[in-house]
């Protein structure tokens, strides 16, 4: 029989929120005995728009802004009941995106 394995992946702007809740995830997980792998960071994605500063001339004179989306990919091998119970009830801030696949 082959183990059962839940993929988790979050995605957010801020990094800082980003860790904070893969942290969650992994204490969550550990407390309820399942075995966790990661979170593994994924390269950022870095979006970049230019934009002139002038309305009308000076197209050289350009103002740069950039999105960065930080990711972060883990594995809970072997979730127990227990486990998908803890994980369901748990809140995560606003600002993260949690895609979960079930493998």
């Amino acid at each position: 029989m082959q183990s059962q394995k839940i993929r988790i992946r979050l995605k957010a702007f801020d990094y800082r929120l980003i860790d904070q809740s893969a942290l969650e995830i992994v204490d969550t997980a550990k407390r309820t005995g399942a075995v966790v792998r990661g979170p593994v960071p994924l390269p950022t994605r870095i979006e970049r728009f230019d934009v002139l500063r002038s309305p009308h001339v000076n197209k050289t004179s350009r103002d740069q802004f950039e999105i960065r989306t930080h990711l972060r990919l883990m594995d809970i091998i072997d979730p127990t009941d227990k486990t998908v119970d803890a994980l369901m009830k748990l809140d995560l801030p606003a600002g993260v995106d949690v895609e979960i696949k079930l493998q």
